[in-house]
């Protein structure tokens, strides 16, 4: 782990931060992504981290890619978000939910292709895609995809629908659908889940408007027009299943997300300590002022107490057996991590601008964007609202029907 991070940490202060921290780069809207940088991270192996050995992987725990993300995060978080999202997918697919048929077929594209990236479709416009909590009450709302597939006279799906919002859409060359069948199912559920590449017929990817920045990486809009998908696309029932129990195990987000959240905080951090000793005022570097080392003093503690979170968080996640034994606490660190974080590292961007006095907020200094980035953080997904009600049902081991 430590040799990983030291490789990373190198190739961030060599090839990610003298492209980052260009202007272009510094924008909170038009941020056009590096993909040669992408490609030379691929080269190391990044994007295939998690990815099993047997495949072809480095067969990374989530501790380790947790460790990885940080340090690609302090360079650019575009960059540690897309990488982050293809290899834990890759892993997803190629190692538990793909039958031998379909890796078979597809690995050694994914392996071949340091631009083919992976992609996850399960938001939808105007649908309940994403849901809140009832707190201490059964759950009334039932994820509704309007995205619908048909068999066709041959045995292809044909595909309808729009899917939006969809992580590393622009970029990915293989997409995860969850679709609506017409097939009847004992248990009265008609969804299932295709894998859907780029170049299907009567598929089409468009980027969407990044002015916003709601979301770190790139996005996009799928848009579906009796698109063709090959009959052996389709998931089976025992990958199925375990997509079904991976997104509710990361339905609060993935120790990953935390780690990339972390990074941000980090590169605030360094940038006001370097800063500090650079900069002189009353006839002394300001570091030497009380109220600016208290502040940065603040400022680590807090982000070294996040990432302790955060690596608790992914130990457990690859070592379900501690919470079992009791090495860790029988509570959602999961949850405990995101909250933690986000909020930490918000606070830490903040007063890291604040080391820079009215330099903070200006357009040609790095700080407005990692408080914008933190910002991000500290809204995505459901928010930490419900996800500080979820700790409170679990501390009363509350079971959510």
């Amino acid at each position: 782990q430590l040799e990983f991070r030291d490789i990373v940490r190198d190739f961030v202060l060599r090839e990610i931060k003298p492209v980052a921290l260009k202007p272009e780069r510094l924008e909170a809207f038009e941020r056009p992504l590096p993909t040669e940088i992408l490609d030379r991270a691929s080269q190391m192996g990044l994007r295939t981290m998690a990815l099993s050995e047997e495949n072809g992987g480095a067969g990374s725990d989530n501790l380790t890619c947790c460790i990885v993300t940080e340090e690609l995060a302090i360079g650019d978080v575009d960059v540690a978000a897309v990488l982050a999202e293809t290899s834990m997918l890759g892993h997803m697919l190629f190692d538990r939910l793909m039958t031998p048929t379909q890796r078979d077929r597809i690995l050694p594209q994914f392996l071949a292709d340091d631009r083919y990236h992976l992609a996850f479709a399960d938001r939808e416009p105007a649908t309940d895609t994403r849901i809140g909590i009832n707190y201490h009450r059964a759950s009334t709302v039932e994820r509704h995809i309007t995205t619908k597939a048909v068999r066709g006279e041959n045995g292809d799906w044909i595909v309808n629908g729009t899917k939006d919002c969809v992580f590393n859409a622009p970029l990915a060359k293989l997409f995860v659908i969850p679709v609506a069948t017409d097939l009847d199912q004992s248990d009265g559920k008609n969804t299932k889940t295709l894998l859907v590449p780029h170049n299907a017929p009567g598929f089409f990817v468009r980027e969407q408007d990044q002015a916003k920045r709601s979301f770190h990486g790139v996005v996009g809009e799928l848009v579906f027009s009796d698109c063709r998908v090959p009959a052996e696309s389709l998931l089976s029932a025992e990958g199925e299943n375990a997509l079904i129990l991976s997104r509710g195990m990361f339905e609060c987000g993935r120790p990953q997300d935390q780690a990339l959240n972390l990074g941000i905080g980090r590169a605030a951090y360094e940038a006001a300590l370097d800063y500090a000793q650079l900069r002189i005022q009353g006839g002394r570097h300001i570091i030497e002022h009380q109220a600016i080392g208290t502040k940065l003093a603040e400022i680590a503690i807090s982000l070294e107490v996040a990432r302790n979170a955060v690596w608790q968080a992914a130990y457990a996640s690859d070592n379900p057996g501690a919470i079992a034994d009791r090495s860790l606490p029988n509570m959602p660190l999961q949850i405990v991590a995101k909250v933690f974080t986000s909020e930490a590292v918000y606070r830490a961007a903040k007063d890291a601008a604040e080391v820079f006095g009215a330099m903070g907020v200006m357009r040609d200094m790095p700080l407005h964007k990692y408080i914008h980035d933190a910002l991000v953080c500290l809204h995505s997904g459901n928010g930490n609202s419900d996800a500080k009600l979820r700790l409170a049902e679990a501390l009363v081991d509350y079971k959510r029907s």
